[in-house]
């Protein structure tokens, strides 16, 4: 895939051209959409040491108010979000396009490559892959347990199971029922690990020109599988090697059921981060649309 100048901002997001989004405009045959975001967490959870504090104002005859404020960063495992390309995740003090992290510092947040770059919108195909379809990966409840990796020729298996096929400027989804799992279980702290996807999707990722990856949780499966202290290896992968950027903690159970119900896992996809000058990502809520 290779980086597409040095002054580039959008990494692989570039390859969803007017002519993919218009294909994947197509898709909306039956006008169904559902949102493919969770709730925003309110309470703390072994799973969330941050939390959206929502305070009502005055309540008046003529109306209310309120405020939202995140007790900490809405980066993690809990909220749904879309990182910034260039600058939320670094190695050896550089992101994707060789953004430093002196100059983050120097200028207060991200200065190229931050998440205004996606203020036109996200607008492609989105391909939901179905993790639990997957032979031995599931539980019989229906959810992959924690530690459960999907290497690349899972997704290969998928694409023929679910009849698809990725092509480049795809959203690709990964669902591992990671909230039916918490509704049915409750929360587990980090350290219990995350299905999700193995560091061998990388190769999966350059061949077919995917530029954002998404999971109902946090994308890598954790543990990681690899020697050494490398505990997110596709996020790093993905952002600062690839450009790829990655949609965590997205929430697929309703978009799941309208694909089995249909037998279709393809459909139009739609998300817009909010427009924050500088922003290393954004709270977000996705759709699908059929």
């Amino acid at each position: 895939m290779g980086k597409m100048g040095a002054d580039d901002e959008l990494g692989a997001a570039n390859l969803i051209t007017p002519a993919k989004r218009k294909q994947a405009l197509a898709l909306a045959k039956e006008g169904v959409t559902i949102s493919m975001a969770h709730d925003v967490v309110q309470e703390k959870a072994a799973d969330a040491p941050n939390i959206l504090e929502r305070v009502l104002g005055n309540v008046t005859p003529t109306g209310t108010t309120d405020r939202y404020q995140y007790t900490g960063t809405y980066h993690g495992v809990i909220h749904s979000h879309l990182d910034a390309v260039d600058c939320h995740i670094m190695v050896d003090g550089k992101g994707y396009n060789g953004r430093s992290m002196e100059d983050i510092s120097a200028t207060g947040g991200c200065p190229k490559g931050n998440i205004n770059a996606l203020k036109d919108g996200v607008v492609t195909r989105g391909i939901l892959f179905d993790a639990t379809r997957l032979p031995g990966k599931a539980t019989p409840q229906g959810w992959l347990d924690p530690g459960t990796a999907i290497h690349r020729e899972d997704l290969e298996a998928l694409e023929k199971l679910e009849r698809v096929k990725v092509s480049s400027g795809d959203v690709i989804m990964l669902y591992t029922g990671r909230w039916k799992r918490r509704a049915a279980l409750g929360p587990w702290p980090n350290t219990t690990g995350f299905a999700g996807y193995h560091a061998d999707v990388a190769y999966f990722l350059k061949e077919r020109g995917v530029s954002f990856i998404a999971c109902d949780g946090p994308n890598d499966v954790q543990p990681s599988g690899l020697s050494g202290a490398i505990g997110i290896p596709l996020h790093r992968l993905a952002l600062v090697a690839m450009g790829v950027n990655i949609f965590d903690n997205l929430d697929f159970e309703r978009a799941v059921e309208q694909a089995r119900r249909m037998n279709r896992y393809e459909f139009l996809f739609m998300a817009a981060p909010l427009r924050i000058d500088k922003g290393t990502g954004s709270p977000l809520n996705p759709l699908a649309i059929f």
